[in-house]
């Protein structure tokens, strides 16, 4: 790929995925339906995984006019064995798709906690475990994790959503040193909280976790501790995910791009 001066008299490269195949998972909505997008507006072949497939079907429409392509593979994470296989033959992977409950532990029931941990962490090995021979074999590869501020910081009530997120980090750590020989970096992209359905569900969650109306929960629970007093974008968490895809970033691996409006700051 040609890095490309993103205007006149810039330094800056427009991001140019022609030839690649990115899979995005978690695609049908959100953060992931925004890196779908924003890929393949990029010229990327997306492989756009969700087990909603109204969701996906509707991504796939919105993306028909773009460089690129997006797919629909309906896909549940928890049959592991297909997320491995789902995989193969990727050069760039983005692991998007994540589940909630908010619940203080010992009320948290066993089996969610399992679930969140399998879909939100054991498929991102399985996917990661798929998608590097490929990577090897061809000397290049991209590997985002979208992780969270909760990757860096705990918060109560969300102990599965947090553990999973903290052992993302290391996942992706590890796979970053293993893929370094091989031309293939590994981030994570650390977003507070997002303006997604997921984020929206929360606010009655904690409003019975905190005994609060939901309307003071934004303000008094999600964004106390942001400087930003906004949610986030998903096209801005999109942006961040492009730019490790992209030619500036190929220095950048087993780190963490935070964009928490200033709350690790604290």
């Amino acid at each position: 790929m040609t890095a490309r001066s993103a205007l006149p008299g810039s330094h800056a490269p427009t991001l140019d995925l022609g030839g690649r195949t990115a899979l995005v998972t978690g695609a049908a909505g959100g953060i992931g339906r925004a890196c779908a997008l924003r890929l393949a507006a990029a010229g990327a072949k997306v492989r756009a995984v969700d087990r909603d497939a109204a969701g996906l079907e509707a991504l796939a429409e919105q993306g028909r006019d773009l460089a690129g392509t997006v797919e629909a593979h309906v896909l549940d994470l928890t049959d592991l064995d297909d997320a491995e296989r789902a995989a193969a033959g990727t050069d760039v992977l983005v692991n998007n798709a994540g589940l909630q409950l908010v619940c203080p532990i010992e009320e948290f029931p066993p089996d969610v906690f399992h679930t969140v941990l399998t879909v939100m962490l054991e498929a991102p090995f399985r996917l990661i475990r798929g998608a590097l021979p490929h990577m090897y074999g061809q000397g290049w590869g991209r590997i985002v994790n979208v992780s969270s501020v909760h990757g860096l910081r705990a918060s109560a009530y969300k102990s599965a959503y947090v553990a999973a997120k903290h052992g993302l980090e290391g996942l992706s750590k590890t796979a970053a040193l293993e893929g370094a020989p091989h031309g293939v970096t590994s981030n994570c992209v650390n977003p507070a909280y997002v303006r997604t359905p997921l984020v929206e569900k929360q606010l009655a969650d904690q409003a019975r976790a905190h005994d609060i109306p939901e309307e003071r929960v934004l303000a008094e629970v999600l964004l106390q501790d942001s400087a930003l007093k906004r949610l986030i974008e998903p096209e801005e968490v999109a942006e961040a995910v492009a730019y490790l895809c992209g030619p500036h970033a190929s220095f950048v691996t087993g780190t963490s791009l935070v964009l928490d409006g200033g709350w690790t700051a604290h």
